[in-house]
């Protein structure tokens, strides 16, 4: 049975984990890690229990899983059977998701095969840089929510 008192700084959870300090507060902020105990020196302190979270954390997320997905995955019990099922429905959520992308990279790499034969190098003119000046030319503005939220345009 594994020593569940909480002993890992923060610095030591991350080492452990495999994540930042940063990207633990975050988690934390986000509700994914549970407050735990502070020490005497208001050290915020880690359990192996927390340092496992901490990594399954980061294997989903480099399974690119959102943060919702990651918050179902972690609530479920692994000895429930209908848990079972909800995971099973949350992979498979992923999945589509995950094929979606792939398809919009497809779409996106024949696009920039097309953009790369405008040109072979050889002529006065770059074909790649016309096409690209064409279709800013031809770009809609972006929509105004994007605007409002901050997003930098390039």
């Amino acid at each position: 049975m594994p020593d569940e008192r909480p002993h890992y700084r923060i610095g030591q959870a991350a080492s452990e984990s495999g994540l930042s300090a940063a990207s633990i507060r975050f988690y934390e902020k986000q509700g994914l890690l549970p407050p735990g105990l502070r020490s005497e020196a208001s050290y915020r302190l880690y359990s192996e229990e927390d340092v496992h979270r901490l990594r399954f954390i980061r294997l989903c997320r480099a399974l690119d899983m959102s943060l919702e997905e990651v918050r179902t995955l972690l609530d479920l019990d692994l000895r429930d059977s209908a848990d079972c099922l909800r995971a099973q429905v949350t992979l498979d959520e992923h999945l589509r998701h995950v094929r979606e992308r792939l398809e919009e990279l497809r779409v996106l790499e024949r696009d920039l095969l097309s953009i790369r034969g405008r040109c072979d190098g050889q002529g006065p003119h770059c074909g790649i840089m016309q096409a690209l000046h064409q279709r800013a030319d031809r770009a809609p503005a972006p929509e105004p929510e994007v605007r409002a939220a901050g997003l930098r345009h390039v």
